[in-house]
């Protein structure tokens, strides 16, 4: 894979965010509206980190932004 680009490219980044912020807001029923704090922010982040099955829907989401599904493998 061709690291560098994708790491310059602001649309692999908003992947990237997307793939984890969603995986935690829908487990915790979370809305964007109720995150009204930073201290909100951070203590679902944290429940998110100690909760093994979320840990796993996100390294899910995440492996599905960056896989290529029209190449073999994992390249690009």
């Amino acid at each position: 894979m061709n690291w560098q680009l994708r790491f310059k490219n602001p649309h692999f980044w908003f992947q990237i965010l997307i793939a984890i912020a969603m995986p935690v807001g829908a487990y915790f029923g979370i809305k964007a509206q109720d995150v009204t704090s930073w201290h909100i922010l951070w203590t679902t982040l944290g429940k998110a980190i100690a909760n093994p099955y979320v840990i796993l829907t996100v390294a899910v989401s995440v492996y599905n932004a960056i896989i290529n599904p029209t190449t073999k493998g994992v390249r690009d």
